[in-house]
């Protein structure tokens, strides 16, 4: 799988957060989709359009993400 990276620090790691501001570790695929780093974790009730990096400060959309 491949995977989008944040635009400002490049690396593939985001977290995603809930109503509750519990967080879900995730990763962005080529395509755009949000899918959990564990395969077992669901993402329901977690907000998806916005993602947070694990390595900077930025956050934002899925969209705004780059490629390698």
């Amino acid at each position: 799988m491949k995977k989008l990276l944040c635009p400002q620090c490049r690396i593939a790691a985001m977290y995603v957060k809930n109503e509750k501001d519990e967080r879900r570790l995730v990763y962005v695929t080529a395509d755009g989709t949000v899918v959990p780093k564990k395969e077992d974790e669901s993402l329901d009730g977690f907000d998806l359009s916005e993602v947070f990096c694990l390595g900077c400060s930025w956050h934002g959309s899925p969209k705004h993400m780059v490629k390698y």
